[in-house]
This record gives structure tokens, sequence and C-alpha cells, in this order.
């Protein structure tokens, strides 16, 4: 991997987060995008934020949702690069619950090897790498952090244990659909469900600490939105998986729009 600095997405993260609830704390402004979604000054600003971060790593390209207008014919011959969303849940963001995140992924040869995800209001910061696992830093901008091994040492390692004798699902706060209710209704045959409701990529993120046994998703998303929660899942030892197919997820494919997953433990 082209040497990318879990610390400095940190850092990276941090500023965005910055940028991001100094908009939050002012009566927020929404534009739409052609595909209808809310845009707000915090997209743009914590966009500008990371671009301006991720300049130290300029071998590596940047697919970003606030940048997406990159042909695949210009991407297509990419073997590793950032997956980013700037703001992640700007429904959650403009409703003012603090469930919005700042998400960062590397992706390699179509897989995620390393992603990082921010809630600034939680000032919680997740991330995951192959081959190191999953792990969360609490009242992340309060920490002196001196470097990447000084950074797993202050981090939980995840999953945590989870004594719950429950099957515990978490679903989408603005997105539920009927498959969903579907899929929750089967399990409840066999075992006794709760059912956590969650806004943004932190769904992903409560599979990784072991809060959640499934994730499904049965709904449209764009790659941005999965990349970074993935590679988390997939090191705290879940996985994530296609629908139609049960494959593995994979990214950097020619229409950036999701098919339906699970992500599970």
């Amino acid at each position: 991997m082209t040497g990318v600095n879990i610390k400095n997405l940190l850092e990276i993260s941090l500023v965005a987060g910055q940028e991001i609830l100094a908009v939050y704390k002012q009566d927020i402004e929404v534009e739409t995008k052609e595909d209808n979604s809310p845009l707000t000054e915090a997209d743009q600003r914590s966009h500008q934020a990371i671009m301006k971060g991720l300049q130290s790593h300029p071998n590596l390209p940047v697919l970003s949702e606030e940048g997406r207008n990159i042909s695949y014919q210009e991407r297509k011959d990419w073997n590793e690069f950032f997956l980013v969303d700037p703001l992640d849940g700007t429904k959650e963001f403009i409703k003012k619950n603090g469930e919005f995140t700042v998400n960062i992924a590397v992706i390699k040869d179509k897989y995620p090897i390393l992603g990082v995800i921010y809630a600034p209001v939680l000032d919680t910061f997740y991330f995951g790498k192959e081959d190191l696992g999953a792990f969360k830093l609490e009242n992340a901008s309060k920490k002196e952090i001196m470097d990447e091994k000084d950074l797993l040492v202050k981090s939980i390692a995840l999953p945590q244990k989870n004594d719950s004798s429950k099957v515990n699902v978490v679903a989408s706060r603005s997105h539920m659909s009927a498959e969903t209710e579907e899929f929750i209704n089967e399990l409840r045959k066999k075992r006794e469900v709760d059912v956590v409701s969650a806004g943004s990529s932190l769904k992903f993120c409560l599979v990784a600490e072991g809060k959640a046994d499934y994730y499904p998703r049965y709904a449209p998303t764009m790659e941005w939105d999965t990349g970074a929660g993935q590679a988390i899942v997939e090191a705290s030892g879940g996985k994530v998986t296609r629908y139609e197919d049960k494959e593995r997820f994979y990214y950097n494919r020619e229409n950036l729009k999701n098919g339906w997953f699970l992500a599970e433990r």
C-alpha cells in the first residue's frame, strides 16, 4: 500500500469535522443536487479540507462525492485510490441529530484495504486496516497522538465483547425499505431481535463494534457511502456481501451506484 498513515487520516478527518461543525452551529442552508440529494456548505467545506490534506499523498488519485465527475475512462485503470465521502448522512446533519460522519477509504484492486470514519458530534474516530484490525478512538480531538503506534495504544480494539442473547440489527434511520423489514421478520422467526436505527456510516461502525450482528441495506447507496465502513467491518472480522450473489462488495465500477448489500458479524 502506498504509505498511507492512519494518524495523518485522523488529522485530516479532525479538520474536516471542524469545518462541518462550524456550519452545524448555524442555520443550515440546503441546496439540491442533480439526483435530488441535499447539499450544504458543510459538504463543500469538508471536501476542500480533505482534498487539501490528501495532497500529502500525491501518488493516489481521489474519488469524492463532491468531486464525482471523473469519467470511467479516466479512473478504470486506477489500481489504488482514495474514496471519500466528506459528509455522510447529510439528512441527519440537517436534522441536527449528530449522526453524520466523515469517510475516507483506500481502495486497492477494487477492494477496501483501509478505512476511517469520524463522527464530529460524537468526537469518535473509527479505523480499520487489512492485517491490522479495527479500532475506535474516543474523544479523538482531545487526544494527543504522537504517531500511528501511539494511536493504536490509545484506541479500543474492535469488536468489543457483546453478551446479548438477542440478534441485533441496525437499520437506516432515513431509508428503511420493505425488504429490510422482511429480513428482520425472517430473523424474528428464529430468535429475539432488537432493531436499532442509526444514520450514516455509523451503522457499519456498530457492526464492527459488535453492537449489531447485521446491517441489511436493501436500498441504493453510492460507492463513497460504503468504502470506509466496509474496510472497518472487514478488519473487525465481519463481512460485506452483495445481495444478489453473496460475493464480497467491490469498487470502482462504471456505475458508482451500489446494489443491495448485507454487512454482518
